[in-house]
C-alpha cells in the first residue's frame, strides 16, 4: 500500500487537503500509514468532487478555492463566546454592504451579560474592506472583513448583509422595505460546558443496556417504565447519581427488527419498542375486558438459561396492542397536546411517520420504492401519505407517547434524588436503508461507510456500515441536521454519552467494497461540531460523556476537556507508559471510570479470558491464540497486583469472582473520576458480552438478557433484594461520600 500510495499525483493530494481527507494517518501501533489513491479518489467522490484524473482534481481544487467568492456571507459561522471573530464578506465592487446581527428571541439575556431586559434585538457588525479580490465571470469582487464582537449571547442567530447600489445608502435601523438581504447563521456557543451542580458532583450510576433489564411487567423486552423504576430504586436506595442506557434511536417497524441499538434508522426520533402499554393514557379509556384482552397479547417472560431476547415477539405484540390503543377516541385535552407535540416536532415528524407507513407498505429498502416516493418531496408522496393516512398516525400517536415515558422516566429519576438521572447515549450513525438516509440525501455521503482502523481490540478494522454526513453538506445547512438530532437525544436526558466522540474531530470513511483496513479519515470542522454539542448540552441543562477509547489523537483528549466535555476511562485500557496498571490516583479527575465497557464481556468475563475465546473462535485475532492468551494471562495477573498492593483483594488464591469484582470497582472509585459507572451485567455475575465487535450474525450481539454466570436470567424486580447487587454498589457509594435515603420504587411517578 506504501508503494502505490506513492503515487498519488499532486493535484489530488492538494484537492484531499482542501477536503479534509488525510492521505497519510498513525495507526494504532504509531506507524505512519499512507492511504491508498483509489481510496483517496472514492473518498472525495463521496464528497462530490471528481478526483479521478491529475485534471479533474485540478479543477474541482479551483472550483472549491473559488466557491467562498460567489457567496456574500460565509455558509455559517459558528464563535466562542468570550471571543470575537473576523468573518469575509464578498460581493461587486459597484455594491456597498451593511452588516447586522438579528438575535434568537429565545437566548435574550441568557448567560451574555447583557441586561435584564434582554439584548436588542439586532446590532450593527463593522464592515471594512480588505485588500483581497478576485475577478469572477467578468465581474471584480472585493473581500470584506467582518468584526463580530465577543460577548454575545449565546444562541443560534442570523448573520445579516444589506446589499445596495453605493448611493442608496442604507441605514440598519430605518424604516421603510429593506433592499436585497442575505442571511447566514450565526451560532455562539460556550467556551466551556457549565454544568448544573448536582451534575457535577463526584458520583455514581449504573451502566446497562434497557433492553435486556426486564421486570415481570415487561413484554418480553425492558422498556421506560422499568428504567423508571430501577433510576428510582438505585436513586433512593443506593445513592446513585445517574443511568446510563443504550441508544433508545427508532429501528426500521418492520420485521426482523434490527437488533443493535447502534444502527438506527434514525437518531432524531425515539423506538416505541420500549413502551410500556399498560402507561399509555388511552389505556385507561378501555374497557376492563379489552384491557384484558391487550394484557393477553403479551408474550412470556423466558426462564430458560441461555436464551436470547426475541425483539420481533415483543414488537408484534406490542403493534397489535398499540393498533387498538390509537382507535381511541382521544379526550380535547389530549388532542391539544398531540397537535403540540406535532408542532413542536415540525415536519421531520410527518416524514418520519410517513417513512413509517411507506415501510409497511413496499418494504423496507426505499431505493426500491417507486421512483415518485425516494424521497421526501417525492411527486408521489403527498398521495401515498394520504392514502396510507391511518398508518401515517399510528406512528406520530407512537412518538407522542414514546416521548412523554422518556420525559416520565427522567422525572422519576431526578424526583428520586439523582443529581443526573438518565444519560443517554448516541450512536454514531445510522442505517444506510433507514430514515435518515432517505431524508437526508445529500448530507448523508452515499458510496461510503463509517468503521474504525484496526486497533489492539480489533485488528482486522471494523465497517460498521453506517453513512457519514458530510462536513460540506453540514456547513451549508447550518448545522441544523446535526442540532434537531442533538436536541432530539437531549430532550428528556441528563446527561449524554457521544459514542466514537472522535468522530466529532475525523471519521474512517471506507469506500463500498473496500475492506475496513482500506479507508481514510475525513476531517470535520471539530470547533463548530464540539462547540454546538456543548451548546445543546448546556441548554439542557446536562452532561456531555465523550467515548474516546481506541485509536484517538492526543491532542483531542486536551481538547475536549478544555471545552468542558468529559472522557471515559476504561480499567481494562488504563496502562502507564512501561505498560503497567495505571495507578488510580493518576487516571484523569474530569470523566466517567468503569471497568469494562458493553464491547468487552463483562468483568467476570474478562477474568475467565472470555474475549480471547469468543475472537478466537470468530476468526478476528491476528495473532496465534496462545500468544493472545498469553497476553490476556499477564494482563490478567499484573491487574491483580494491583489490587494485592492496595489491599482492595486478599493475596489468598480462592478468593471468589465477585470478591474480584467488587476489588476492582474499588479500584475505580478510588480514581478522582468524576463519575463512575458500574455495569449492572457485573452486580449479577454475567460472563457473557453483549456485543463482539466486527461481528454480526456470527455472535448474538444485542440480545443477550441480564443473566447470573450459569445464564439464569436475572429480572428487574430481583435486582432489589440481591446481596451482590447492594454489595457492589455499595463498593462504589461509598468512596462516593453519596447520602441514601430509602425508598423503594414509586411506581405512581410519571
Amino acid at each position: 500500500m506504501t508503494a502505490e500510495a506513492s503515487t498519488l499525483a499532486p493535484e489530488i493530494a492538494a484537492l484531499a487537503e482542501a477536503m479534509g481527507v488525510e492521505t497519510r494517518f498513525r495507526d494504532w501501533q504509531r506507524n505512519d500509514v499512507q492511504v491508498a489513491p483509489g481510496t483517496v479518489v472514492a473518498v472525495l467522490a463521496a464528497l462530490g468532487v471528481d478526483a479521478s484524473t491529475p485534471d479533474s482534481a485540478a479543477a474541482a481544487l479551483t472550483e472549491l478555492r473559488l466557491r467562498p467568492w460567489r457567496a456574500v456571507l460565509p455558509g455559517c459561522t459558528v464563535v466562542r463566546q468570550s471571543a470575537g471573530h473576523t468573518a469575509t464578506a464578498h460581493l461587486r465592487v459597484d455594491r456597498r454592504l451593511a452588516v447586522w446581527i438579528e438575535f434568537e428571541v429565545s437566548d435574550a439575556g441568557s448567560d451574555s451579560g447583557w441586561p435584564d431586559s434582554g439584548p436588542p434585538a439586532r446590532i450593527p457588525v463593522p464592515v471594512s474592506e480588505n485588500r483581497n479580490r478576485c475577478v469572477l465571470d467578468g465581474q471584480e469582487i472585493v473581500e470584506f472583513d467582518i468584526e463580530i464582537p465577543g460577548s454575545l449571547p449565546l444562541g443560534w442567530h442570523t448573520l445579516c448583509a444589506e446589499l445596495c447600489a453605493p448611493e442608496d445608502g442604507p441605514a440598519v435601523d430605518g424604516p421603510g422595505p429593506l433592499p436585497e438581504q442575505v442571511r447566514a447563521p450565526l451560532v455562539v456557543v460556550p467556551d466551556v460546558l457549565q454544568l448544573p451542580a448536582a451534575a457535577a458532583r463526584r458520583s455514581w450510576g449504573w451502566l446497562t443496556q434497557l433492553y435486556q433489564v426486564r421486570s415481570r411487567r415487561s413484554w418480553g423486552i425492558g422498556d421506560l417504565r422499568d428504567l423508571a423504576d430501577l433510576a428510582q430504586w438505585s436513586g433512593r436506595e443506593l445513592g446513585a447519581a445517574f443511568v446510563l442506557v443504550n441508544p433508545l434511536h427508532a429501528c426500521s417497524p418492520v420485521s426482523p427488527l434490527e437488533p443493535s441499538p447502534y444502527l438506527p434508522t434514525t437518531r432524531r426520533f425515539a423506538n416505541p419498542l420500549y413502551l410500556r402499554i399498560d402507561e399509555i393514557p388511552e389505556y385507561a379509556l378501555l374497557t376492563q375486558p379489552t384491557r384484558a384482552e391487550i394484557d393477553a397479547l403479551a408474550p412470556p417472560v423466558s426462564d430458560a438459561a441461555g436464551a436470547l431476547l426475541d425483539r420481533d415477539a415483543a414488537w408484534a405484540a406490542k403493534l397489535a396492542a398499540i393498533e387498538r390503543l390509537a382507535a381511541v377516541d382521544l379526550t380535547d385535552q389530549r388532542r391539544a397536546d398531540l397537535a403540540a407535540f406535532a408542532a413542536r416536532e415540525g415536519q421531520p415528524l410527518e416524514d418520519f411517520a410517513t417513512w413509517c407507513a411507506l415501510v409497511e407498505a413496499h418494504g423496507p429498502q426505499w431505493r426500491q420504492w417507486p421512483e415518485g416516493l425516494r424521497t421526501p418531496d417525492g411527486d408521489g408522496i403527498s398521495a401515498e401519505r394520504d392514502r396510507l393516512a391511518g398508518r401515517v398516525e399510528l406512528y406520530r400517536r407512537m412518538q407522542w407517547w414514546t416521548d412523554a415515558q422518556l420525559d416520565a422516566a427522567q422525572r422519576a429519576a431526578v424526583m428520586a434524588g439523582m443529581g443526573v438521572g438518565v444519560v443517554h447515549d448516541l450512536a454514531v450513525g445510522v442505517h444506510p436503508d433507514g430514515f435518515d438516509a432517505w431524508e437526508l440525501q445529500g448530507v448523508l455521503a452515499e458510496r461510503v461507510s463509517v468503521g474504525a482502523p484496526p486497533d489492539s481490540y480489533n485488528q482486522q478494522g471494523q465497517d460498521w456500515s453506517q453513512p457519514p454526513l458530510r462536513p460540506d453538506a453540514l456547513v451549508r445547512l447550518g448545522y441544523a441536521p446535526y442540532r434537531d438530532m442533538l436536541r432530539s437525544v437531549l430532550r428528556h436526558a441528563g446527561g449524554v454519552r457521544i459514542d466514537h466522540i472522535a468522530g466529532l474531530f475525523r471519521l474512517w470513511w471506507i469506500p463500498v467494497g473496500a475492506d475496513p483496513r482500506e479507508g481514510a479519515y475525513v476531517r470535520y470542522d471539530h470547533d463548530a461540531m464540539v462547540g454546538i454539542l456543548a451548546l445543546e448540552a448546556q441548554r439542557a441543562g446536562a452532561l456531555v460523556i465523550g467515548e474516546d477509547l481506541g485509536t484517538v489523537e492526543d491532542w483531542v483528549r486536551e481538547y475536549l476537556v478544555e471545552r468542558g466535555i468529559a472522557g471515559t476511562s476504561v480499567l481494562w485500557f488504563e496502562h502507564d507508559e512501561y505498560g503497567r496498571p495505571l495507578p488510580p490516583e493518576k487516571w484523569r479527575p474530569h470523566g466517567l471510570a468503569s471497568v469494562t465497557t458493553h464491547d468487552l464481556p463483562p468483568t467476570a468475563g474478562v477474568l475467565a479470558a472470555e474475549h480471547v475465546r469468543i475472537r478466537a473462535e470468530l476468526g478476528l485475532l491476528t495473532r496465534p491464540i496462545e500468544v493472545e492468551s498469553a497476553h490476556a494471562a499477564s494482563e490478567r495477573r499484573a491487574w491483580l497486583s494491583a489490587l494485592h498492593e492496595r489491599d482492595l483483594l486478599p493475596a489468598a488464591p480462592d478468593a471468589d469472582t465477585f470478591e474480584t469484582v467488587r476489588a476492582f470497582y474499588r479500584y475505580v472509585a478510588a480514581t478522582p473520576s468524576t463519575w463512575v459507572g458500574v455495569a449492572l451485567v457485573d452486580a449479577v455475575g454475567d460472563v457473557r458480552a453483549q456485543n463482539q465487535p466486527g461481528t454480526s450474525d456470527e455472535y448474538p450481539n444485542w440480545r443477550v438478557p441480564l443473566a447470573r454466570r450459569g445464564g439464569e436470567p436475572v429480572l428487574l424486580d430481583d435486582l432489589y433484594d440481591d446481596e451482590h447487587v447492594r454489595a457492589l454498589a455499595s463498593a462504589v457509594a461509598d468512596s462516593r461520600s453519596q447520602e441514601r435515603p430509602s425508598s423503594r420504587p414509586d411506581r405512581g411517578v410519571g
